[in-house]
């Protein structure tokens, strides 16, 4: 099997650290929460996903960044930057992106919704029948669930779960008892609601809000009793959410992850939030109990936690102040309500996500549990979410006797617990249940149905760069194929064949598979390219993905750069790579889109000699989908279908003025400007695409 080359192999100077890469990122997306042009809500919006992105960043990559300290390790990539160092960097860096995002939401989104009549109202607003609702509100809803404790020999710190709000008060005086600890902890349960709506009649605005931080903050008085409050604070821990199972003392891996699930609210913590008016000795009282450092702490000049504003554009029935509902398209073979089995027979089908619909994929496995011809189904899960049709259909699948089998990859991350709970069900109805290969995530997006045909039985793929999450497919955008092609189908045959059974791995006709042949193939794809060039003729690569970070990619690159291949790659999030660096990486362009639709789709584009080989992939080029994941990509054969991925996932991109940003040789991003006609590549696709 091919192993990654060893770390520091090549010139540190070569490649940008992953972790400032991607708070970068989080600066573009911040940059939409800023953008007069995106609809009002929608910047409240990209401001709550900066937050919930931050959030991972800390229980992921801070948190191993710790871990590397803790280990003592003196570098922390390729980049050759110390650990220590790093976590210095990256906590100026969010402290930095959070000042800004505070500063965009108190002095410009919150007193432009109230202009739209959307209010926020602190408590110094608040008008005499306001003040009643709202003490009646906390009375009936909010304080029977509520326990506070007051800290003492007898009633230690409560345990905090990891992103959860809580409250630290300072009291003066006794209680009943004679106590006078002088601090008490107030949980926020996780059954309130964070935001809460009050009656019309009692509205200043046509929607008025407040939140459940600033009703517990009137009300605290009411949980001690004679007691005086001197100060009401606001505080949240992010925690270490990455799960460890020992593969050399796992038996079960189910039951391993569930006890690791149970420990994951609990695990280090990382990062201390408070509100800006905490006071000093309250501050250093929790950084001392959480075992954090000054560096660690983040004052928020407002609510603690901005997550808990994402849910607010769905309540506000404002379509003015949105983007535009749109109706999902679909292929001009789907179009006419042909049998699906049957136009997949006819040609291979292009789908294109969010713009054309995910109901081709549902309708394929509705068709398939329905009709007595199929005989067998296989899939791969990694993200499906809680309630699934697809998954529907598969239990019915086996209900109606079909054999039935799903590689559910359990280490998903954040998404292990509904995981868990499909296979029950799915274990439950007889389908066979399994988790890939220990050690290896199984990232690969593959459905393969076996139907009985007049000449034999005949295999139906459906090959995808995203997962099979309905939700997600109208966020996300993502090419899905539908195909009955022998070969690629024999190929996905042998995957899963790997992937149930044991042997050894065989070499595929089409499909590049990780962790084997993917990586030397995409680097081989690469080389060719700078061959060709160096020979006089034309080279050239495109390539789209989320990320760029495998050194031994990234110098094939600039290889190839270096023997004159024009080099575009479009990069959602981090990049380890330096563009335009003269000597090294001159014809080497990359830019980033950054719109509505996360953009999800990987796509490799090589000129071949004119052949002009394309594929599609799951992963992107990175150590972790490289070398400890088992993915695919998978080449489009059909010259249409090429054309089309061309057409609608490459060239719309390269052409974007309006939401593109381009990235610097140091790592930072410039936004282009529109000059002339404005293109932005998702709206272009959207008015091409969808139905309406």
């Amino acid at each position: 099997m091919y192993r990654p080359a060893p770390a520091n192999r090549y010139p540190k100077e070569h490649f940008i650290n992953r972790e400032l890469s991607l708070l970068q990122f989080q600066r573009r997306v911040l940059a939409q929460a800023a953008d007069v042009n995106v609809p009002l809500l929608e910047r409240l919006r990209f401001l709550c996903i900066v937050s919930s992105n931050l959030d991972e960043f800390f229980e992921i990559r801070v948190s191993g960044i710790k871990e590397q300290i803790r280990l003592g390790s003196r570098a922390s990539g390729n980049d050759g930057i110390p650990p220590t160092e790093l976590l210095s960097r990256v906590s100026t860096e969010v402290h930095e992106i959070i000042a800004d995002q505070y500063e965009m939401l108190n002095d410009d989104i919150l007193p432009a919704l109230a202009g739209e009549g959307i209010v926020f109202l602190r408590r110094s607003l608040w008008n005499d029948a306001q003040r009643a609702w709202i003490r009646e509100y906390f009375q009936r809803e909010v304080m029977p669930v509520l326990t506070p404790i007051g800290l003492d020999p007898a009633h230690p710190f409560p345990r905090v779960l990891n992103k959860s709000l809580n409250f630290a008060v300072e009291l003066e005086g006794r209680d009943a008892f004679g106590r006078d600890s002088g601090t008490a902890i107030v949980q926020a349960p996780r059954v309130l609601p964070r935001v809460i709506r009050l009656p019309a009649e009692l509205s200043t605005a046509e929607y008025s809000f407040v939140f459940l931080s600033s009703v517990l903050h009137a009300h605290v008085g009411d949980l001690f009793s004679g007691m005086n409050v001197l100060g009401c604070y606001q505080f949240r821990v992010t925690r270490n959410s990455d799960l460890f199972v020992d593969e050399e003392e796992v038996k079960d891996l189910r039951a391993s992850l569930k006890g690791e699930l149970q420990q994951r609210h609990f695990g280090d913590a990382v990062r201390l939030e408070v509100a800006d008016n905490c006071s000093a000795e309250m501050a250093d009282f929790l950084l001392q109990h959480f075992r954090l450092e000054r560096a660690d702490l983040y004052r928020t000049p407002g609510i603690v936690n901005l997550v808990r504003l994402m849910q607010v554009p769905d309540w506000v029935e404002r379509p003015d102040l949105k983007y535009g509902n749109f109706l999902p398209g679909l292929p001009k073979v789907l179009d006419k309500r042909e049998e699906i089995f049957s136009a997949i027979r006819k040609q291979d089908i292009l789908l294109h996500h969010p713009f054309q619909s995910f109901a081709p994929v549902i309708e394929l496995l509705r068709a398939a549990a329905d009709d007595p011809q199929v005989v067998a189904i296989k899939m791969t899960v990694y993200r499906t979410g809680t309630d699934s049709v697809l998954m529907e259909h598969l239990v019915r699948a086996a209900q109606k006797g079909k054999e039935v089998t799903v590689v559910l990859e359990l280490m998903a991350r954040f998404d292990e617990e509904a995981n868990i709970s499909w296979a029950n069900r799915l274990e439950e109805v007889g389908v066979h249940v399994v988790y890939g290969v220990f050690g290896y995530k199984v990232h690969a997006k593959l459905l393969m149905l076996v139907r009985r045909e007049d000449d034999g039985l005949r295999r139906y793929v459906h090959l995808g760069t995203g997962n099979y999450h309905p939700r997600t497919t109208r966020f996300y955008t993502d090419f899905g194929l539908l195909t009955c092609n022998p070969e690629i189908s024999e190929d996905v045959a042998e995957v899963f064949k790997q992937l149930t059974g044991l042997g050894q791995a065989t070499t595929l006709k089409h499909l590049w598979q990780a962790p084997f042949s993917l990586q030397p193939n995409v680097v081989a794809a690469i080389g060719r390219e700078a061959e060709i060039a160096a020979a006089g003729r034309r080279g050239r690569i495109i390539a789209k993905m989320n990320a760029l970070l495998e050194p031994e990619t990234i110098e094939a690159l600039y290889a190839a750069s270096q023997a004159g291949v024009e080099i575009d790659l479009i990069i959602r999030g981090p990049c380890a790579l330096r563009p335009g660096v003269p000597g090294l990486s001159d014809n080497i362009r990359v830019r980033s889109v950054i719109g509505r639709f996360l953009e999800h789709h990987r796509i490799f584009h090589f000129h071949a000699d004119g052949e002009d080989q394309m594929y599609l992939s799951s992963a992107d080029w990175m150590d972790r989908n490289f070398f400890r994941r088992i993915e695919i990509a998978f080449p489009v054969l059909d010259s249409r279908v090429k054309r089309r991925v061309m057409k609608e996932g490459l060239r719309p991109y390269l052409g974007d003025n309006c939401q593109s940003w381009e990235m610097q040789q140091e790592g930072g991003y410039r936004r282009k400007s529109a000059r002339g006609t404005r293109r932005a590549a998702q709206l272009i696709l959207l008015q091409e695409l969808a139905g309406r």
